[in-house]
């Protein structure tokens, strides 16, 4: 284009005015000249001077044959030229042309006659380069072929998104025809929050020229409104070649399976990150309700927005699963949703018992022993996995649209049932995610049904242990004497520790605490024939050192197992202790006002050794002197050197404490963890003076 031409630019809007040029005729460079009827030429445009080489002062009142022609042409461009002249038909067609430079030039001519107003004629030629023609002819054809018949869906939007052309690859993504597009936005044919960010980078590269190159866009179009689809949407600026900005293209490829897949792939790896999470958090301890928890934990939200864990009551009573002809009795176990919802008061809280109705999940699960999996829950059907009316309209006011029930089954009988629903996921429960909670839930089970075995073995061992401990008699001439019992904590089994306290001849008082090594009924019921041995052996008035011989025989017959034990005799009427220990923990003397000390006594070898003498310790306990007796399970820790412990244990007892009974409780409350890993036996002595009934008096400072 010469400077002499003014470039006119309208807004690209209909009724606007003119629209804004296009810059086909540039690239083309179309050249004018106008010639008379003789043959001379009148005009010449300066695109002529550029195609043909002459200036216009070298070419405007020349024959325009010899000038552009070579002689073996001239002859036919006159008589074309001629009927065009005559008759007013036009002409076009190719046609060698002789440059300036001497060279001959293939161009494209439109030939036409035109009129002026006084009826002089003229011809108007209008010339471009052949070659610049075919080479535009070749990119129209081929962008013509590849829009039409390329797999890929391609689009054109002016500079306001509205569609100038789709090819049919794109018609059929959307679900709409080709010429439904034509002259409509973008966001009228694709609506929705997926296209709202297309949208807004197309005016993004409007606005710079930044191309967007496989930007994913994930939707619902009318050609599939039931699933879902994915694009890779790549976005160009058009211009013409003076920077004229066009509009956008649109390129789109559909790559829903790759995206499914990839989907597919990721949900496979959660799943195995949920079962390796599961496998290593499940099943911790032995108790029922954490390790129902820890299946909660798992479950919510990696798989479910909610999550309840029911355990068989019949199994937390008596072990048992059957449950009669009667609706099944369920205690929750735990309960846990991703988020704050009122949809938390629809669900039974732990500890708390319900009956489903037969038509639940739950109950199902019960009768058949085979999973349930609701894909599909519609707001009025919630009835069906609720426990009440009230609890239905929760779920459903929650937004609750998909269910599984899957019963927790260890050794082949259903203990209980897990639940599981999504509410703002909106995605449903499908095969695989079934698959994945039956796993979990297999898991779980075992753990559960293990934990509950366990409560059951420990309950029984802990009742046997307590009834085999001697009820304490309120006199004991010359002593004020307070004993307790702690069994291990839920997840750790009972153990073998015992005291006793047995009245002698002359008010002599023999002492006695002990420990079988091992846990369960097995150590409970060989704590128990020792301890009637000791009771037995006691009757006979034998000395501390023999008693703990014997008991070391009769141990020896309870193989495998041993004990540690420490027997004292107190004699109120000498103020005379007499000690003796088989492989025990130290007593602790506390003198009146002197500081606690661990007695140093031959420590002896653990009944059940055999082979090794005991000795005995004779030492003073006159009235305000304390004896403490204790197992290992009151001082020793996992963490702690035993040492540090003891000195705990001394520290303690240095403080004045009312009575034997006070000094019990605050040593159990100061030094026994509440998860205590093991039993505690202690037992308390106070030596007080006799009275002449035997009962003690006053202590004397």
């Amino acid at each position: 284009m010469s400077g002499e031409e003014r470039r006119l630019e309208w807004p690209d809007r209909p009724g606007d005015g003119a629209a804004a040029p296009s810059g086909l005729l540039d690239l083309l460079g179309v050249a004018a000249v106008l010639v008379e009827t003789d043959g001379r030429i009148d005009m010449w445009s300066p695109q002529a001077e550029e195609l043909f080489g002459y200036t216009r002062a070298e070419a405007v009142g020349r024959y325009a044959a010899p000038l552009l022609l070579h002689p073996e042409h001239r002859e036919a461009a006159i008589r074309l030229f001629a009927e065009v002249m005559a008759t007013g038909r036009g002409w076009a067609g190719a046609f060698p042309v002789r440059h300036k430079d001497g060279s001959t030039r293939l161009v494209e001519f439109r030939n036409m006659r035109l009129t002026d107003s006084l009826g002089d004629h003229y011809a108007l030629g209008l010339a471009t380069d052949r070659s610049t023609v075919q080479e535009v002819e070749r990119q129209v054809a081929l962008s013509t072929r590849l829009v039409a018949q390329a797999p890929i869906g391609l689009s054109v939007l002016d500079t306001g998104l509205r569609y100038l052309a789709v090819n049919p690859a794109l018609a059929a993504m959307h679900g709409v025809a080709e010429a439904d597009h034509i002259g409509r936005r973008f966001r009228d044919l694709l609506p929705g929050p997926a296209f709202e960010d297309v949208e807004r980078a197309m005016r993004q590269v409007l606005a710079t020229g930044v191309p967007v190159v496989d930007q994913e866009v994930v939707g619902l179009t009318a050609a599939d409104p039931e699933h879902e689809h994915a694009w890779a949407v790549s976005l160009y600026r058009l211009e013409d070649h003076h920077g004229h900005v066009l509009g956008a293209a649109n390129v789109v490829v559909d790559v829903t399976d790759r995206y499914r897949a990839a989907r597919e792939a990721d949900r496979a790896q959660r799943r195995l990150r949920l079962m390796a999470t599961g496998s290593a958090g499940i099943g911790t301890t032995l108790d029922v309700e954490r390790t129902a928890r820890e299946l909660a934990d798992v479950v919510v939200p990696g798989l479910a927005d909610m999550v309840a864990v029911d355990l068989l009551d019949s199994v937390l009573q008596t072990g048992r699963t059957d449950v009669g002809e009667e609706p099944a009795l369920f205690r929750a176990l735990a309960v846990k949703i991703a988020y704050a919802t009122d949809a938390e008061r629809a669900l039974v809280p732990p500890g708390h018992l319900t009956a489903y109705h037969a038509g639940h999940p739950a109950a199902h699960c019960v009768r058949t022993r085979r999973p349930v999996l609701i894909t599909h829950l519609d707001s009025g059907d919630t009835g069906r996995v609720a426990a009440d009316s009230d609890a239905a309209r929760l779920l459903a006011e929650a937004g609750v649209h998909t269910h599984m029930a899957v019963p927790l089954t260890a050794r082949g009988h259903v203990i209980g049932v897990m639940g599981l629903a999504r509410a703002r996921n909106p995605q449903p429960f499908d095969e695989d995610d079934l698959t994945l909670a039956c796993e979990l839930a297999s898991c779980a089970a075992l753990s559960i049904d293990n934990a509950v075995l366990h409560q059951h073995i420990r309950s029984a061992a802990e009742t046997l242990q307590r009834s085999l401990l001697p009820r304490l008699s309120p006199r004991h001439p010359g002593l004020e004497v307070a004993a307790r019992y702690r069994p291990a904590q839920a997840f750790s089994e009972v153990g073998g520790d015992w005291y006793d306290v047995i009245p002698l001849d002359g008010d002599r008082t023999a002492l006695a605490v002990g420990d079988v090594m091992g846990s369960g009924i097995p150590a409970a019921t060989t704590m128990g024939r020792l301890r009637t041995a000791t009771s037995t052996l006691a009757d006979l008035d034998l000395g501390p050192a023999r008693i703990l011989t014997h008991l070391d025989k009769i141990t020896l017959g309870l193989d495998p197992y041993i004990a540690t034990c420490v027997y004292a005799v107190y004699d109120p009427h000498h103020a005379q202790l007499r000690v003796a220990s088989a492989g025990h923990l130290p007593p602790v003397l506390v003198r009146a006002g002197q500081a606690p000390e661990l007695l140093d006594l031959p420590s002896g070898i653990p009944l059940g050794v055999g082979g090794a003498p005991f000795q005995a310790t004779t030492l003073p306990l006159r009235p305000g002197d304390q004896l403490v007796l204790y197992t290992d399970g009151l001082v020793e820790t996992r963490n702690d050197p035993i040492d540090e412990r003891l000195e705990d244990l001394l520290r303690l007892l240095s403080a004045p404490y009312a009575s034997a009974e006070e000094t019990c409780d605050q040593l159990l409350k100061q030094l026994r963890h509440p998860a205590g890993h093991d039993d505690v036996a202690l037992l308390v002595a106070r030596a007080h003076p006799l009275t002449a009934d035997g009962v003690p008096g006053p202590a004397r400072d």
